[in-house]
């Protein structure tokens, strides 16, 4: 889905169905932005005008293989996966890490959260063998609403912004290529 705000297709991979839900509830609405309303009031005592957020798309997925299938699907038809909420505890499949592996494998700009109540793995670990903390984020479980609706916010934004400077940088090396060829036949 590309809105005005961007990419806002959110892959939710988690082997509890109840999450999806939870998930959906929290990102598919068009937020009036009472999550945000009630945040600020609680900390400003003060109510400004309520403004349309739009809502993301939410696929979800039970296993990291079938998440995995799916973002390669999207590849495929070139809708991607803005942001992927990603549970570290699949059994009996792939975890968290292994998922997250693949799905990086496929698609190297993916935004990545890990979700988790639990600390199986130590976390130097997790980000050693993941190798991209500008793309990986953790999110400990329960979680709040906003928390997630923030993550997923600014997530999509940055992988939006991410895509146009890497479109910008291509068309200006090509620019230069272009000069370059034009200077050698000018000589």
């Amino acid at each position: 889905m590309e809105t005005e705000q961007g990419n806002r297709r959110i892959l939710v991979i988690d082997d509890n169905v109840a999450i999806h839900d939870d998930f959906r509830k929290i990102l598919t609405r068009t937020l009036d932005t009472s999550l945000l309303q009630e945040a600020r009031a609680e900390l400003f005592d003060d109510i400004e005008e309520q403004a349309q957020v739009e809502s993301f798309e939410v696929d979800c997925a039970d296993q990291g293989q079938m998440g995995y299938r799916l973002v390669q699907d999207a590849m495929k038809v070139n809708r991607p996966y803005a942001v992927a909420f990603v549970d570290m505890r699949m059994p009996p499949g792939w975890d968290g890490v292994e998922t997250v592996e693949h799905l990086w494998e496929e698609d190297p700009e993916l935004q990545v959260v890990i979700c988790t109540a639990f600390s199986d793995h130590a976390w130097e670990d997790v980000i050693t063998r993941l190798n991209k903390n500008d793309k990986l984020l953790i999110l400990r479980k329960p979680f709040d609403n906003i928390e997630v609706w923030q993550l997923a916010n600014s997530l999509s934004k940055r992988w939006s912004e991410a895509r146009q400077a890497k479109s910008q940088l291509d068309l200006l090396a090509k620019w230069a290529e272009e000069r370059a060829e034009d200077s050698v036949k000018v000589d």
